[in-house]
């Protein structure tokens, strides 16, 4: 029986485009957390059941970026890793 201490966690980056007061384009980059329990997988802006999510994929671009797809009954979400995201893919397999 899982208990919800189990979880795993990567972290993701988004990048924000602005543009500044003298029409320069600022790209702006946060690091947030992405974390599975044995219920939900929560993101920085969103939350889901296990139930809701589908699967999880990763396609990688170098050995150190990627992107981690998150497939939901809500649709598909991208988080950019930069770092191997075998364990959170196993956990996710491991609870559904």
């Amino acid at each position: 029986m899982m208990n919800e201490k189990q979880h795993a966690v990567i972290i993701y980056t988004e990048v924000e485009r602005k543009i500044d007061l003298y029409y320069k384009l600022q790209k702006i980059a946060t690091h947030h957390e992405l974390t599975i329990t044995p219920k939900t997988v929560k993101t920085a802006r969103a939350e889901f059941t296990l139930s809701q999510v589908l699967d999880v994929s990763y396609k990688p671009f170098s050995s150190e970026a990627g992107i981690l797809y998150l497939h939901t009954n809500q649709g598909v979400f991208p988080f950019n890793i930069h770092s191997n995201p075998q364990t959170f893919i196993d956990t996710f397999r491991s609870f559904k």
